[in-house]
């Protein structure tokens, strides 16, 4: 059977890698290729993503694809959501895009809304509210008077950008789109009228596109200094989480998700948006999927609490492996200590492990006093917001769940996968870890129509990758 060779570039926001997908119409595998960091760059007090260093990345496994004389049947690329680049009218990129982590735009969603009401924008475009959205990035910029907005044409956001680096064209690819609060849910279009709000033209957006789009080609120059010909870059699932989405294994529609990461992003694939009061006032967001769906969904904060306390450990000279991670945390014992990981003051502090100190001191809840206490009192916290979260999104949904597929890093964490099985009172699915680069290269293969659809794609997924049952223990 013919081999095809798609190549995933799956970018998040500590690192990227260049991962090869090999698909022959039955069978499907992968392997990395490259890996190189992505680090946010402090400048002058603002925040950034090196776009260019980023490129530099690209090129690197492109030219490994040349080096092992692979021939590229095409190229996707997936980011994090809501950032964006700015490009002037002659096509020229206006800087580094600024970073969602930038301070700059805190407090922006209260200024925004004494302009347009909280509720008008949620229902103009079913985002739940989050200071780095798009739309505050634009709003907060255009107020400072940002110089590259000043002078921009366009925005391109981040997987687009790079798209374009790649290609030499603009586009807008739908799913990244929908992650900016500026889209429209139901139409599937730009609400232009949340852009005048802010100050700025329609036009500084492009009328969004399908994954599965061919965005263009390799610019001849790239061709050549690559040496792999004019291959073409699809617009995939840009947005990282909606890549991952396609790679869920479920059997049928009656299943919740857990992208579990530095992010934990909880919720289902439903047909159309929901947007009623209760989505409204538990900040429940409508982001883009492919063929028309909608992932309905809520962000929580993950692994990001263990990875902060992890570097304050690290500096003070204790170094843990994840296992030992993991054998601490089931030594440690139940906690008796649970904060909110979506608590503001978790969001970025000087010190994590103080910062569940004092919420646990205002709870009067004891302080873990190890830290083994730490991780098991993060593991048990995430396990019940993910009890509390899939509770909220049950009573929204027209069906019921009878299964969590976890995803991502977070499925390698046999230890918190049970304690969200106990906490959930349902069996957890975990798997694939490497979700979101197999739904870049399987959705590549869609484009280049080697697959019918995701229910097709989904069963691919079953029977190529490992999964791991995790079934509710009681006590």
């Amino acid at each position: 059977m013919k081999k095809y060779y798609f190549l995933a570039f799956d970018l998040g926001a500590t690192s990227g890698r260049s991962i090869l997908g090999t698909f022959d119409g039955v069978n499907f595998e992968m392997k990395e290729l490259t890996r190189f960091p992505n680090a946010i760059l402090e400048l002058h007090g603002k925040y950034y993503w090196n776009v260019f260093g980023l490129y530099e990345s690209l090129k690197e496994g492109l030219k490994v694809c040349a080096k092992q004389g692979i021939e590229l049947t095409s190229i996707g690329i997936d980011t994090w959501g809501v950032d964006f680049g700015y490009i002037g009218k002659d096509g020229t990129v206006l800087g580094m895009p600024r970073a969602y982590r930038d301070p700059y735009t805190d407090g922006a969603p209260e200024e925004f809304f004494q302009i347009v009401p909280r509720e008008r924008v949620y229902g103009l475009t079913g985002i739940q509210v989050m200071n780095f959205n798009s739309l505050y990035q634009l709003f907060r910029a255009k107020k400072t008077g940002f110089a590259p907005l000043a002078a921009a044409d366009k925005i391109l956001f981040m997987p687009d950008l790079l798209s374009y680096l790649l290609t030499g064209k603009q586009v807008c690819e739908y799913t990244e789109a929908s992650t900016s609060q500026l889209l429209n849910p139901a139409t599937r279009q730009f609400e232009t009228s949340l852009l005048e709000a802010a100050g700025l033209p329609a036009s500084l957006v492009y009328p969004p596109v399908d994954p599965g789009t061919v965005a263009g080609t390799l610019t001849d120059a790239l061709a050549e200094e690559t040496g792999l010909g004019k291959v073409p870059v699809v617009t995939v699932a840009g947005h990282d989480t909606a890549s991952a989405i396609i790679s869920v294994p479920a059997e049928n529609r009656h299943f919740a998700y857990l992208s579990s990461g530095t992010w934990s992003l909880m919720g289902v694939e439903t047909e159309t948006p929901i947007l009623t009061r209760e989505s409204f006032e538990k900040n429940f967001t409508n982001e883009g999927g492919i063929e028309g769906t909608t992932r309905f969904l809520k962000n929580i904060t993950g692994m990001w609490l263990l990875e902060q306390c992890r570097k304050e450990w690290e500096k003070a000279g204790r170094s843990y492996s994840y296992p030992e991670i993991v054998k601490m945390a089931e030594q440690a014992g139940k906690s008796r200590s649970i904060v909110n990981p979506d608590d503001p003051r978790l969001a970025n502090p000087v010190s994590m492990s103080k910062a569940i100190a004092t919420i646990c001191e205002e709870n009067n809840q004891p302080v873990p006093d190890t830290d083994a206490a730490y991780i098991r009192c993060i593991f048990d916290s995430l396990a019940n917001r993910y009890k509390e979260v899939l509770g909220m999104l049950s009573s929204m949904i027209p069906f019921p769940v009878e299964k969590l597929h976890v995803i991502g890093g977070g499925s390698q964490n046999a230890l918190l996968n049970q304690f969200t099985a106990n906490a959930i009172g349902l069996p957890v699915v975990a798997g694939p870890s490497e979700a979101t680069a197999i739904g870049n290269c399987l959705m590549q293969a869609k484009a280049a129509g080697l697959v019918a659809d995701r229910w097709e794609i989904r069963k691919i997924v079953a029977k190529s990758f490992p999964l791991q049952t995790f079934l509710p223990q009681q006590g």
